[in-house]
Protein backbone atom coordinates (compact mmCIF):
# COMPACT_ATOMS: atom_id res chain seq x y z
CA UNK A 1 0.00 0.00 0.00
CA UNK A 2 1.14 3.55 -0.48
CA UNK A 3 1.96 4.78 2.70
CA UNK A 4 0.17 8.31 4.27
CA UNK A 5 1.02 11.56 2.82
CA UNK A 6 0.74 14.88 4.92
CA UNK A 7 -2.53 16.30 4.69
CA UNK A 8 -1.38 19.45 4.71
CA UNK A 9 2.13 21.67 4.50
CA UNK A 10 4.84 21.53 2.73
CA UNK A 11 8.25 19.89 2.66
CA UNK A 12 10.95 22.75 4.09
CA UNK A 13 13.65 24.46 1.97
CA UNK A 14 17.02 22.30 1.46
CA UNK A 15 19.74 23.95 2.85
CA UNK A 16 23.82 23.59 2.71
CA UNK A 17 23.30 20.27 5.49
CA UNK A 18 21.05 18.36 3.36
CA UNK A 19 23.05 18.53 0.51
CA UNK A 20 26.62 17.92 2.32
CA UNK A 21 24.62 14.55 4.46
CA UNK A 22 24.07 13.13 0.85
CA UNK A 23 27.11 14.26 -0.78
CA UNK A 24 29.89 13.55 1.04
CA UNK A 25 29.21 10.23 2.11
CA UNK A 26 28.62 9.80 -1.39
CA UNK A 27 31.95 11.14 -2.56
CA UNK A 28 33.60 8.71 -0.07
CA UNK A 29 31.82 5.76 -1.98
CA UNK A 30 32.05 6.71 -5.19
CA UNK A 31 35.73 6.95 -5.02
CA UNK A 32 36.41 3.83 -4.43
CA UNK A 33 35.15 2.51 -7.96
CA UNK A 34 38.48 4.09 -9.46
CA UNK A 35 40.37 3.42 -6.52
CA UNK A 36 39.62 -0.67 -8.06
CA UNK A 37 41.83 0.04 -11.32
CA UNK A 38 44.41 2.54 -8.78
CA UNK A 39 44.85 -0.20 -6.26
CA UNK A 40 45.10 -2.55 -9.24
CA UNK A 41 47.69 -0.37 -10.77
CA UNK A 42 49.76 0.82 -7.55
CA UNK A 43 50.23 -2.69 -6.66
CA UNK A 44 51.44 -4.38 -10.60
CA UNK A 45 53.33 -0.86 -10.49
CA UNK A 46 55.54 -1.78 -7.84
CA UNK A 47 56.93 -5.09 -10.02
CA UNK A 48 58.50 -2.39 -12.25
CA UNK A 49 57.21 -3.81 -15.45
CA UNK A 50 55.29 -1.40 -17.80
CA UNK A 51 53.19 -4.09 -19.62
CA UNK A 52 51.79 -5.47 -16.60
CA UNK A 53 50.60 -2.13 -16.18
CA UNK A 54 49.75 -1.56 -19.39
CA UNK A 55 47.70 -5.10 -19.25
CA UNK A 56 45.57 -3.85 -16.29
CA UNK A 57 44.66 -0.74 -18.20
CA UNK A 58 43.09 -2.67 -21.15
CA UNK A 59 41.45 -5.23 -19.16
CA UNK A 60 40.20 -2.76 -17.10
CA UNK A 61 38.35 -0.19 -19.40
CA UNK A 62 36.84 -3.12 -21.03
CA UNK A 63 34.96 -3.76 -17.78
CA UNK A 64 34.63 -0.45 -17.45
CA UNK A 65 33.19 -0.68 -21.07
CA UNK A 66 30.92 -3.94 -20.24
CA UNK A 67 29.42 -2.67 -16.48
CA UNK A 68 29.59 1.08 -17.09
CA UNK A 69 27.21 -0.03 -20.12
CA UNK A 70 24.98 -1.39 -17.31
CA UNK A 71 25.25 1.96 -15.15
CA UNK A 72 21.85 2.55 -15.74
CA UNK A 73 20.90 -0.38 -12.96
CA UNK A 74 22.59 2.41 -11.12
CA UNK A 75 21.26 5.76 -12.33
CA UNK A 76 17.60 4.65 -13.33
CA UNK A 77 17.39 3.09 -10.20
CA UNK A 78 18.54 5.83 -8.37
CA UNK A 79 16.18 8.56 -10.62
CA UNK A 80 13.01 6.25 -10.29
CA UNK A 81 13.62 5.17 -6.35
CA UNK A 82 14.00 8.79 -5.23
CA UNK A 83 10.27 10.12 -7.37
CA UNK A 84 8.97 6.89 -5.63
CA UNK A 85 10.57 7.88 -2.24
CA UNK A 86 9.32 11.79 -2.81
CA UNK A 87 5.51 10.75 -3.64
CA UNK A 88 6.46 8.36 -0.28
CA UNK A 89 5.03 5.50 -1.99
CA UNK A 90 6.79 2.16 -0.04
CA UNK A 91 5.06 -0.24 -2.57
CA UNK A 92 6.42 1.32 -5.53
CA UNK A 93 10.18 1.25 -4.05
CA UNK A 94 10.18 -2.29 -3.66
CA UNK A 95 8.91 -2.50 -7.26
CA UNK A 96 11.61 -0.43 -8.39
CA UNK A 97 14.08 -3.08 -6.52
CA UNK A 98 13.14 -5.97 -7.63
CA UNK A 99 12.39 -5.32 -11.31
CA UNK A 100 16.13 -3.65 -11.20
CA UNK A 101 17.50 -6.87 -9.52
CA UNK A 102 15.64 -9.02 -12.24
CA UNK A 103 17.19 -7.47 -14.95
CA UNK A 104 20.89 -7.25 -13.02
CA UNK A 105 20.50 -11.14 -12.64
CA UNK A 106 19.84 -11.70 -16.05
CA UNK A 107 22.53 -9.66 -17.70
CA UNK A 108 24.77 -10.66 -15.37
CA UNK A 109 24.65 -14.21 -16.51
CA UNK A 110 24.38 -13.44 -19.94
CA UNK A 111 28.04 -11.50 -19.76
CA UNK A 112 28.93 -14.77 -18.48
CA UNK A 113 27.50 -16.69 -21.31
CA UNK A 114 28.79 -14.37 -24.03
CA UNK A 115 32.11 -14.02 -22.70
CA UNK A 116 34.15 -15.57 -25.07
CA UNK A 117 32.82 -12.91 -28.16
CA UNK A 118 33.22 -10.72 -26.19
CA UNK A 119 36.58 -11.14 -25.28
CA UNK A 120 37.50 -11.57 -29.15
CA UNK A 121 35.75 -8.35 -30.34
CA UNK A 122 37.11 -5.97 -27.49
CA UNK A 123 40.92 -7.04 -27.76
CA UNK A 124 40.04 -6.62 -31.52
CA UNK A 125 39.67 -3.14 -31.04
CA UNK A 126 41.89 -2.57 -28.20
CA UNK A 127 45.26 -3.17 -29.75
CA UNK A 128 48.51 -3.44 -27.32
CA UNK A 129 51.37 -5.50 -27.51
CA UNK A 130 52.27 -8.58 -27.47
CA UNK A 131 52.62 -9.24 -23.53
CA UNK A 132 50.38 -6.39 -22.94
CA UNK A 133 47.34 -8.60 -24.34
CA UNK A 134 48.97 -11.93 -23.32
CA UNK A 135 48.34 -10.55 -19.81
CA UNK A 136 45.14 -8.62 -20.24
CA UNK A 137 43.26 -11.65 -21.93
CA UNK A 138 44.22 -13.36 -18.15
CA UNK A 139 42.78 -10.78 -16.44
CA UNK A 140 39.11 -10.77 -18.73
CA UNK A 141 38.92 -14.43 -18.38
CA UNK A 142 38.79 -14.47 -15.04
CA UNK A 143 37.14 -11.26 -13.44
CA UNK A 144 34.08 -11.96 -15.90
CA UNK A 145 32.74 -14.02 -13.62
CA UNK A 146 31.96 -11.02 -11.24
CA UNK A 147 29.37 -9.78 -13.52
CA UNK A 148 26.20 -10.62 -11.71
CA UNK A 149 27.49 -9.20 -8.18
CA UNK A 150 28.90 -6.29 -10.11
CA UNK A 151 25.53 -5.48 -11.52
CA UNK A 152 23.81 -6.26 -8.36
CA UNK A 153 26.03 -3.68 -6.91
CA UNK A 154 25.44 -1.41 -9.29
CA UNK A 155 21.37 -1.80 -8.18
CA UNK A 156 21.91 -1.72 -4.86
CA UNK A 157 24.04 1.58 -4.80
CA UNK A 158 21.43 3.03 -7.02
CA UNK A 159 18.45 1.81 -4.83
CA UNK A 160 19.95 3.21 -1.41
CA UNK A 161 20.73 6.90 -2.80
CA UNK A 162 17.25 7.23 -4.37
CA UNK A 163 15.98 6.82 -0.81
CA UNK A 164 18.68 9.23 0.39
CA UNK A 165 20.36 6.19 2.45
CA UNK A 166 24.02 7.59 1.32
CA UNK A 167 25.52 6.03 4.40
CA UNK A 168 24.74 2.98 3.46
CA UNK A 169 26.03 3.70 -0.13
CA UNK A 170 29.34 4.31 1.69
CA UNK A 171 28.90 1.41 3.51
CA UNK A 172 28.71 -1.18 0.57
CA UNK A 173 31.84 0.68 -1.10
CA UNK A 174 34.13 1.08 1.58
CA UNK A 175 33.47 -3.26 2.20
CA UNK A 176 34.02 -3.50 -1.96
CA UNK A 177 37.38 -1.33 -2.14
CA UNK A 178 38.87 -2.69 1.19
CA UNK A 179 37.93 -6.07 0.43
CA UNK A 180 39.88 -5.55 -3.40
CA UNK A 181 43.00 -3.84 -1.74
CA UNK A 182 43.42 -6.78 0.57
CA UNK A 183 42.84 -9.03 -1.51
CA UNK A 184 44.80 -8.03 -4.59
CA UNK A 185 48.14 -7.09 -1.73
CA UNK A 186 47.92 -10.62 -0.64
CA UNK A 187 47.86 -12.59 -3.94
CA UNK A 188 49.70 -10.59 -5.89
CA UNK A 189 52.77 -9.47 -3.31
CA UNK A 190 52.09 -12.49 -1.04
CA UNK A 191 51.38 -14.97 -3.62
CA UNK A 192 53.10 -13.86 -7.01
CA UNK A 193 50.02 -14.00 -8.51
CA UNK A 194 50.41 -11.07 -10.93
CA UNK A 195 47.61 -10.00 -13.29
CA UNK A 196 45.35 -13.16 -12.36
CA UNK A 197 45.71 -12.20 -8.52
CA UNK A 198 44.45 -8.71 -8.98
CA UNK A 199 41.43 -10.05 -11.18
CA UNK A 200 40.48 -13.14 -8.30
CA UNK A 201 40.96 -10.15 -5.84
CA UNK A 202 38.40 -7.95 -7.57
CA UNK A 203 35.73 -11.10 -8.35
CA UNK A 204 35.77 -11.95 -5.01
CA UNK A 205 35.75 -8.35 -3.28
CA UNK A 206 32.46 -7.89 -5.67
CA UNK A 207 30.56 -11.01 -4.34
CA UNK A 208 31.38 -9.83 -0.63
CA UNK A 209 29.61 -6.48 -1.60
CA UNK A 210 27.17 -7.90 -3.04
CA UNK A 211 26.07 -10.44 -0.35
CA UNK A 212 26.29 -7.67 2.06
CA UNK A 213 23.65 -5.44 0.03
CA UNK A 214 21.27 -8.07 0.50
CA UNK A 215 21.62 -7.98 4.25
CA UNK A 216 20.98 -4.06 4.05
CA UNK A 217 18.64 -4.28 2.19
CA UNK A 218 16.65 -6.28 4.03
CA UNK A 219 16.78 -4.47 7.17
CA UNK A 220 16.25 -1.22 5.22
CA UNK A 221 12.89 -2.66 3.98
CA UNK A 222 11.73 -3.96 7.25
CA UNK A 223 11.75 -0.41 8.54
CA UNK A 224 9.46 0.69 5.83
CA UNK A 225 5.95 -0.13 4.84
CA UNK A 226 4.88 -2.12 1.84
CA UNK A 227 4.82 -5.28 0.26
CA UNK A 228 6.71 -6.73 -2.68
CA UNK A 229 4.09 -7.64 -5.38
CA UNK A 230 5.46 -10.31 -8.10
CA UNK A 231 2.42 -7.89 -10.39
CA UNK A 232 3.35 -4.71 -9.72
CA UNK A 233 7.13 -5.66 -10.10
CA UNK A 234 5.98 -7.06 -14.26
CA UNK A 235 3.42 -4.48 -14.38
CA UNK A 236 3.50 -3.74 -18.67
CA UNK A 237 3.38 0.10 -17.74
CA UNK A 238 5.92 0.38 -15.45
CA UNK A 239 8.64 -2.18 -16.87
CA UNK A 240 7.88 0.18 -20.49
CA UNK A 241 8.65 2.79 -18.34
CA UNK A 242 11.83 1.30 -16.70
CA UNK A 243 13.02 0.29 -20.04
CA UNK A 244 12.64 3.54 -21.80
CA UNK A 245 14.65 4.83 -18.83
CA UNK A 246 17.11 2.44 -18.86
CA UNK A 247 17.66 2.12 -22.43
CA UNK A 248 18.48 5.99 -22.55
CA UNK A 249 20.94 5.90 -20.24
CA UNK A 250 22.33 3.00 -21.89
CA UNK A 251 23.00 4.69 -24.89
CA UNK A 252 24.20 7.70 -23.28
CA UNK A 253 26.49 5.25 -21.03
CA UNK A 254 27.55 3.44 -24.35
CA UNK A 255 28.88 6.71 -26.04
CA UNK A 256 31.17 8.09 -22.87
CA UNK A 257 32.97 4.57 -22.10
CA UNK A 258 33.37 4.33 -25.79
CA UNK A 259 35.08 7.81 -25.91
CA UNK A 260 37.37 6.81 -22.97
CA UNK A 261 37.80 3.16 -24.97
CA UNK A 262 38.84 5.07 -27.32
CA UNK A 263 41.33 7.07 -25.68
CA UNK A 264 42.92 4.27 -24.34
CA UNK A 265 42.78 2.22 -27.67
CA UNK A 266 44.80 5.21 -29.16
CA UNK A 267 47.49 5.40 -26.37
CA UNK A 268 48.13 1.94 -26.94
CA UNK A 269 49.16 2.57 -30.31
CA UNK A 270 51.50 4.80 -29.17
CA UNK A 271 53.40 2.17 -27.46
CA UNK A 272 53.50 0.39 -23.77
CA UNK A 273 55.00 3.63 -22.21
CA UNK A 274 52.47 6.23 -23.27
CA UNK A 275 49.83 3.83 -22.33
CA UNK A 276 51.15 3.07 -18.67
CA UNK A 277 51.43 6.71 -18.56
CA UNK A 278 48.23 7.37 -19.66
CA UNK A 279 46.86 4.83 -17.24
CA UNK A 280 48.63 6.54 -14.25
CA UNK A 281 47.61 9.99 -15.09
CA UNK A 282 43.95 8.49 -16.13
CA UNK A 283 43.11 6.63 -12.39
CA UNK A 284 44.36 10.20 -10.71
CA UNK A 285 41.87 12.10 -12.78
CA UNK A 286 39.26 9.51 -12.55
CA UNK A 287 39.98 9.34 -8.71
CA UNK A 288 39.05 12.99 -7.91
CA UNK A 289 36.18 13.31 -10.90
CA UNK A 290 34.22 10.26 -8.80
CA UNK A 291 34.85 12.28 -5.56
CA UNK A 292 33.54 15.61 -6.92
CA UNK A 293 30.58 13.41 -8.71
CA UNK A 294 29.13 13.43 -5.21
CA UNK A 295 27.36 16.66 -5.79
CA UNK A 296 25.62 15.67 -8.75
CA UNK A 297 24.95 12.46 -6.94
CA UNK A 298 22.88 14.84 -3.84
CA UNK A 299 21.86 16.93 -6.82
CA UNK A 300 19.79 13.54 -8.56
CA UNK A 301 18.87 12.49 -5.23
CA UNK A 302 17.05 15.88 -3.89
CA UNK A 303 15.95 16.92 -7.87
CA UNK A 304 14.33 13.09 -7.88
CA UNK A 305 12.43 13.47 -4.99
CA UNK A 306 11.25 16.88 -5.16
CA UNK A 307 10.20 15.85 -8.47
CA UNK A 308 8.32 12.91 -6.78
CA UNK A 309 7.03 15.72 -4.63
CA UNK A 310 5.83 18.51 -7.38
CA UNK A 311 8.07 20.74 -5.80
CA UNK A 312 9.73 23.64 -7.75
CA UNK A 313 11.20 25.57 -5.19
CA UNK A 314 13.06 22.45 -3.30
CA UNK A 315 14.00 21.52 -6.86
CA UNK A 316 15.81 24.93 -7.71
CA UNK A 317 17.05 24.67 -3.92
CA UNK A 318 18.93 21.56 -5.01
CA UNK A 319 20.34 22.35 -8.03
CA UNK A 320 21.71 26.00 -6.84
CA UNK A 321 23.32 24.44 -3.94
CA UNK A 322 24.43 21.05 -5.10
CA UNK A 323 26.26 23.26 -7.80
CA UNK A 324 27.70 25.71 -6.16
CA UNK A 325 29.24 22.79 -3.74
CA UNK A 326 30.56 21.20 -6.96
CA UNK A 327 32.15 24.55 -8.79
CA UNK A 328 33.86 24.97 -4.76
CA UNK A 329 35.02 21.03 -5.61
CA UNK A 330 36.28 21.50 -8.75
CA UNK A 331 38.45 24.18 -8.17
CA UNK A 332 39.57 22.40 -5.37
CA UNK A 333 40.33 19.27 -7.05
CA UNK A 334 42.50 20.37 -9.97
CA UNK A 335 44.03 22.17 -7.14
CA UNK A 336 44.95 19.14 -5.37
CA UNK A 337 45.87 17.51 -8.61
CA UNK A 338 48.10 20.43 -9.81
CA UNK A 339 50.02 20.84 -5.91
CA UNK A 340 49.93 16.39 -6.01
CA UNK A 341 50.16 15.15 -9.06
CA UNK A 342 53.64 14.39 -9.25
CA UNK A 343 53.63 12.70 -5.67
CA UNK A 344 50.49 10.83 -7.06
CA UNK A 345 52.59 9.19 -10.13
CA UNK A 346 55.42 8.51 -8.08
CA UNK A 347 53.49 6.04 -6.02
CA UNK A 348 51.46 4.53 -8.48
CA UNK A 349 54.55 3.11 -10.78
CA UNK A 350 58.44 2.70 -9.89
CA UNK A 351 59.13 2.61 -13.53
CA UNK A 352 60.96 6.04 -14.39
CA UNK A 353 60.31 6.25 -18.02
CA UNK A 354 56.91 5.46 -17.26
CA UNK A 355 56.97 8.39 -14.72
CA UNK A 356 58.96 10.77 -17.11
CA UNK A 357 56.28 10.52 -19.51
CA UNK A 358 53.29 11.20 -17.31
CA UNK A 359 54.59 14.18 -15.98
CA UNK A 360 54.53 15.52 -19.39
CA UNK A 361 50.96 15.39 -19.57
CA UNK A 362 50.05 16.10 -15.92
CA UNK A 363 48.53 19.13 -17.40
CA UNK A 364 45.51 17.48 -19.28
CA UNK A 365 44.36 15.20 -15.93
CA UNK A 366 44.95 19.13 -14.03
CA UNK A 367 41.95 20.56 -16.28
CA UNK A 368 39.60 17.18 -15.34
CA UNK A 369 37.46 18.27 -13.04
CA UNK A 370 37.36 22.55 -13.63
CA UNK A 371 36.01 21.38 -16.99
CA UNK A 372 33.84 18.64 -16.28
CA UNK A 373 31.68 19.91 -13.01
CA UNK A 374 28.72 21.48 -15.04
CA UNK A 375 28.47 17.94 -17.08
CA UNK A 376 28.46 16.00 -14.25
CA UNK A 377 26.08 18.13 -12.31
CA UNK A 378 23.71 18.59 -15.38
CA UNK A 379 23.94 14.62 -15.64
CA UNK A 380 22.81 14.22 -11.72
CA UNK A 381 19.65 16.45 -12.42
CA UNK A 382 18.33 14.50 -15.58
CA UNK A 383 18.47 11.08 -14.12
CA UNK A 384 17.06 12.73 -10.58
CA UNK A 385 13.69 13.65 -13.04
CA UNK A 386 14.47 11.20 -15.86
CA UNK A 387 14.67 13.00 -18.14
CA UNK A 388 17.03 10.88 -20.10
CA UNK A 389 15.96 11.15 -23.80
CA UNK A 390 17.40 14.72 -23.42
CA UNK A 391 21.00 13.08 -22.12
CA UNK A 392 21.05 10.32 -25.07
CA UNK A 393 20.60 13.02 -27.03
CA UNK A 394 23.22 15.47 -26.18
CA UNK A 395 25.16 13.07 -25.47
CA UNK A 396 25.53 11.96 -29.42
CA UNK A 397 26.19 15.53 -30.24
CA UNK A 398 28.94 15.30 -27.49
CA UNK A 399 30.37 12.34 -28.88
CA UNK A 400 30.25 13.36 -33.05
CA UNK A 401 32.03 16.74 -31.57
CA UNK A 402 34.98 14.78 -29.53
CA UNK A 403 35.43 12.25 -32.81
CA UNK A 404 35.77 15.69 -35.18
CA UNK A 405 38.02 16.68 -32.74
CA UNK A 406 40.46 13.60 -32.58
CA UNK A 407 40.56 13.55 -36.35
CA UNK A 408 41.37 16.83 -36.54
CA UNK A 409 43.91 17.31 -33.78
CA UNK A 410 45.66 13.94 -33.23
CA UNK A 411 47.72 14.11 -36.43
CA UNK A 412 48.87 17.76 -35.03
CA UNK A 413 49.23 17.08 -31.67
CA UNK A 414 49.53 13.05 -31.02
CA UNK A 415 48.86 12.02 -27.17
CA UNK A 416 48.51 16.14 -26.14
CA UNK A 417 45.70 15.91 -28.72
CA UNK A 418 44.00 12.64 -27.46
CA UNK A 419 43.75 14.50 -23.74
CA UNK A 420 42.42 17.81 -25.41
CA UNK A 421 39.44 15.80 -26.78
CA UNK A 422 38.43 14.57 -23.52
CA UNK A 423 38.28 17.99 -22.44
CA UNK A 424 36.64 19.11 -25.12
CA UNK A 425 34.24 16.38 -24.76
CA UNK A 426 33.20 17.55 -21.59
CA UNK A 427 33.01 21.16 -22.19
CA UNK A 428 30.64 20.21 -24.86
CA UNK A 429 28.40 17.78 -22.83
CA UNK A 430 27.78 20.88 -20.67
CA UNK A 431 26.95 23.17 -23.02
CA UNK A 432 24.37 20.83 -24.63
CA UNK A 433 22.32 19.60 -21.37
CA UNK A 434 22.85 23.03 -20.19
CA UNK A 435 20.50 24.41 -23.49
CA UNK A 436 18.13 22.06 -22.76
CA UNK A 437 17.57 22.64 -18.75
CA UNK A 438 14.91 25.55 -19.16
CA UNK A 439 12.83 22.81 -21.10
CA UNK A 440 13.50 20.10 -18.27
CA UNK A 441 12.33 22.82 -15.62
CA UNK A 442 9.03 23.41 -17.61
CA UNK A 443 8.35 20.10 -18.64
CA UNK A 444 8.97 18.60 -14.57
CA UNK A 445 6.74 21.36 -13.55
CA UNK A 446 4.45 22.44 -16.05
CA UNK A 447 1.55 23.65 -13.30
CA UNK A 448 4.78 26.07 -11.52
CA UNK A 449 5.43 27.46 -14.59
CA UNK A 450 1.59 28.49 -15.28
CA UNK A 451 1.57 30.33 -12.09
CA UNK A 452 4.53 32.22 -12.20
CA UNK A 453 6.75 29.90 -10.65
CA UNK A 454 4.50 29.20 -7.52
CA UNK A 455 5.48 25.88 -5.30
CA UNK A 456 2.98 23.28 -6.09
CA UNK A 457 0.94 22.13 -3.32
CA UNK A 458 1.63 18.00 -1.86
CA UNK A 459 -1.30 15.94 -2.53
Amino acid sequence: MMSARPSSGEAPRLGHRAVLAIAVPIMASNVSEPLIGVVDTAILGQLGDAYLIGAIAVGSVIFSFLFWAFGFLRMGTSGLAAQAAGARDDDELRAVLGRALLIAGICGVALILLSPVIGDTAFHLVEGSTAVESHARDYFDIRIWSAPAALMNYVFLGWFIGVGRAHIAFILQLLLNLSNTVLDAVLVLGYDMGVEGVAIGTVVAQFIAALAGVWLMKRELGLRTGAWSWPRITSAVMLRRTIAVNTDILIRTICLIFAFTWFTAQGAKQGDIVLAANAVLFNIAMVVTYLLDGFAFAAETLSGQAAGGRDRARFLDAVKLSSLWAAVGGVLMSLGIWLLGEWCIDLLTVNEEVRATARIYLFWAVLFPITGVACFQFDGIYIGVTRTADMRNMMLISVIVYFAAWSYLTPLYGNHALWACLVIFFIIRALTLGARFPALVRDTFPLAARTDGARLPHE
